[in-house]
């Protein structure tokens, strides 16, 4: 049985096409709208168009659909351009559908000139009505009937700005009763008294997505325009205006989004949780943008990993975030540097330890030999977390309890002699000894302990604030509950630890380090940490404890 792994159904038509000899080469491009930041959903069409033309040789073009000024602005065109970037793929042409606003008129003024376009001075609300219904035919507009000459007259007029935002619009001539609605005399331009971000006030009129994008794909001979399933209905009018326009014939193909769970990944959405200050901004860790899980420590090669992990098809459904944390994990646990930090503490004094400091060499990440070792502080007095001792422990308890071995990590084996309690009779302070034969890596003590703990050198720790993310939403699938999606929102996403202690090799931690912080997830430097003070946030856990806690409930 072979492994190799099956073509999904976009790379058949592909490898259809190239032995057809219908094309030389592949080309497809990524055009996303500048008004928010790219998101997972993002990433999975990123990834598929790079993906095909790496695949088959070609090339893929970034293109950016700026033809609505209002929501559109040049920060988001840089973070676009960073995300792509960080995900590993670089496009061909850096290009603008306002690159094509020439072009686009001139489309439109032949589609004019052959009587298949018409100025309308119907309102929204009429022209809405004129639809009709998906079983009623809609019914033409008064204006339908304008000479060629009068509607070249007034689109230019339209464009010369002599008109106010809603007074007029271009619309395609096809039929009103058409059994698919978007093809009844669809909008083409709308008059738009706005500032654009690269054309500034050139232009007053601007073409509709239907419009500007099928004609945008054939200018550049985009081979496999590749869009998202609800677009299904649109292909016909893509089609439609490059046959009558007699241009390069682009076409359009569908594939399924995924959505995935206990996140929202509508641009509205997004823009709501950053407005109404649910969540601190765009690159906020808990949000399911590309940028925020770049800040939340996440690596390229994990979502290009899950991208490719879950597939094409042609049927929505929803994705486990698990099955992302697990690509996650599997990528961290190779490259993440093994560190020592400490949460809750809890004292523990070496009595027969000497008043010095030993440093100790301790492998940075087991799973790669090439990483190396650091040296690690050790003295008399170290915290471990106070969930590693237990007063009076069950059966088979491996960690730390009155008159019980464990060993400390890289370091000794130690025994609990004596407990210390305040006056509350909190547990405070530990006595223990150490076996000096127990030295990690030249043990000659014969003595064998089932438990290992991590531990940090109390005079030489530093303190370091923590953030604990979790899952944006309280529901699976936030889009098909009831009601607004933030009644779901999960108060219990974000827990900051504002002082926690931590082995001192991480003072010099930078960005681009991953951590293992050894049993208890893994973490990255934040862009808070400025001046001194160490911001950590953690990535994912070791392990999927969500799961766990919703079956608590």
């Amino acid at each position: 049985m072979s492994d190799e792994k099956s073509l999904n159904f976009l790379e058949e038509i592909i490898e259809a096409d190239l032995a057809a000899g219908k094309y030389q080469q592949i080309i497809t491009r990524f055009p996303p709208e500048p008004n928010g930041y790219l998101h997972m959903g993002h990433a999975t069409s990123i990834c598929l168009n790079f993906g095909l033309t790496k695949k088959y040789g070609g090339y893929t073009n970034l293109r950016f659909d700026d033809t609505n000024p209002v929501t559109e602005d040049t920060e988001y065109v840089e973070s676009i351009k960073a995300d792509i970037k960080w995900l590993g793929f670089e496009w061909k042409h850096e290009l603008y559908a306002s690159d094509y606003f020439e072009t686009l008129y001139e489309f439109a003024v032949q589609l004019i000139k052959k009587g298949l376009a018409y100025v309308d001075d119907s309102t929204s609300e009429e022209i809405a009505e004129q639809k009709g219904t998906p079983t009623q035919p809609g019914t033409n507009s008064p204006y339908r009937n304008r000479s060629i000459e009068e509607n070249l007259l007034l689109f230019a007029d339209m464009r010369a700005g002599k008109y106010k935002d809603g007074e007029k619009v271009l619309r395609a001539k096809i039929d009103m009763a058409h059994p698919n609605m978007l093809m009844r005399d669809p909008l083409m331009y709308r008059i738009k008294h706005a500032h654009h971000h690269r054309t500034g006030n050139k232009w007053c009129i601007y073409p509709m997505y239907d419009f500007a994008h099928g004609q945008s794909d054939s200018i550049e001979k985009i081979t496999h325009s590749i869009c998202t399933l609800e677009f299904v209905p649109h292909r016909e009018l893509y089609d439609w205006f490059i046959e009558k326009l007699e241009i390069y014939p682009s076409h359009q193909y569908e594939f399924a989004r995924r959505n995935l769970s206990y996140t929202v990944m509508s641009k509205r959405k997004l823009l709501q949780l950053v407005n109404e200050k649910y969540v601190a901004g765009w690159d906020d860790p808990r949000m399911p943008t590309i940028s925020a899980m770049r800040r939340r420590g996440y690596l390229p090669e994990s979502i290009r990993d899950f991208c490719d992990g879950i597939g094409v098809a042609k049927r929505e459904n929803l994705v486990d975030i698990g099955l992302l944390e697990f690509y996650v994990r599997e990528r961290l646990n190779k490259v993440a540097l093994r560190r020592m930090v400490v949460f809750d503490p809890l004292k523990i004094t070496i009595t027969n330890y000497p008043d010095t400091v030993e440093w100790l060499e301790s492998e940075n990440n087991p799973e790669d030999a090439s990483a190396g070792s650091r040296t690690i502080p050790f003295s008399k007095e170290i915290y471990i977390e106070k969930e590693d001792f237990m007063e009076q422990p069950p059966k088979k308890y491996f960690r730390l309890a009155p008159g019980q071995m464990v060993r400390l990590k890289s370091a000794y084996i130690i025994q609990c002699n004596e407990v210390i309690k305040d006056s509350e009779g909190n547990v405070v302070e530990l006595k223990c000894t150490y076996i000096p034969e127990s030295k990690s890596g030249n043990d000659t003590s014969g003595i064998h302990v089932k438990g290992t703990l991590h531990w940090v050198s109390i005079q030489h720790a530093i303190p370091i604030e923590v953030r604990l993310y979790d899952r944006l939403f309280n529901v699976e699938n936030v889009d098909a509950a009831e009601g607004d999606f933030k009644d779901y929102y999960n108060p219990n996403s974000l827990e900051v630890i504002p002082k926690v202690f931590a082995e001192p090799s991480l003072q010099n931690a930078t960005l681009n380090e991953r951590f293992q912080f050894i049993r208890k997830g893994y973490f990255c430097l934040d862009i808070d940490a400025q001046n001194g003070s160490l911001i950590f946030n953690r990535t994912v856990g070791l392990k999927d404890t969500w799961a766990k806690e919703m079956k608590k409930a």
